[in-house]
């Protein structure tokens, strides 16, 4: 019971101070103690209640993830955050998801003003996303089903490539797709074991840059159909 009405007294704004908190708190890490006006006023005009099942409602705008079926969830306010901070988007930037789930992080990217290309490996959440994201006006976002870890070649090159699931390793095809300067930033490491949130920068000459930013727990990335 006391879990329900924190979580219905829970409100976009007491998700921000959260949010900034967790910056302030893990800034020693991350590099990012405090995270730019863009992306939190992205995470104050996204409706994250338009992205869970009506059962999470009550729950929406607490700072942790929830289920949303499939065996799925949506990230933690504060990793969507982080993320979206880590990748250093500008208006008019050409971003790349693998693993839309049901479309929050694709919103807050698109509030950001990125044209986002988005893969979901789960059929029946790329066609809610898709529908949601129209409905919601998010019109510079594109999902399609499919296997991620290919990216998405025939859009390519990206200004950035988010990932939100966890990946063993780093899937070449996804750094191979980056422009020169672009980053990658992804969850790396295996179910049940230590993970970590990794960014991964581009270099002109092709080469690339890894950083380990946090440790972190995401479900895996897989593949195949659903």
């Amino acid at each position: 019971m006391l879990r329900h009405l924190l979580g219905a007294d829970a409100t976009a704004e007491t998700m921000l101070e959260a949010i900034a908190r967790d910056a302030r708190e893990t800034g020693d890490k991350t590099g990012r103690p405090v995270f730019g006006a863009a992306v939190m006023e992205a995470m104050r005009t996204v409706p994250r209640a338009a992205f869970v099942p009506e059962t999470e409602k009550p729950f929406a705008y607490e700072n942790r993830p929830l289920p949303i079926g499939h065996s799925q969830t949506i990230s933690q306010p504060f990793v969507v955050a982080l993320m979206s901070e880590l990748l250093d988007v500008e208006p008019g930037a050409r971003i790349l998801e693998v693993g839309t789930g049901c479309g929050y992080q694709t919103a807050v990217l698109s509030a950001l003003g990125a044209t986002v290309y988005s893969v979901e490996v789960v059929e029946p959440l790329a066609t809610a996303a898709a529908a949601r994201l129209e409905a919601l006006g998010y019109a510079r976002a594109t999902v399609r089903a499919g296997d991620g870890h290919a990216g998405w070649p025939e859009e390519a090159p990206f200004d950035g490539v988010i990932v939100t699931a966890a990946a063993p390793s780093i899937p070449p095809a996804l750094v191979a797709q980056l422009k020169p300067g672009g980053c990658l930033v992804i969850p790396v490491g295996r179910a049940a074991k230590t993970q970590h949130l990794q960014r991964i920068e581009r270099r002109a000459d092709g080469s690339s840059e890894a950083k380990t930013v946090l440790p972190v727990a995401f479900v895996p990335l897989t593949r195949g159909q659903a």
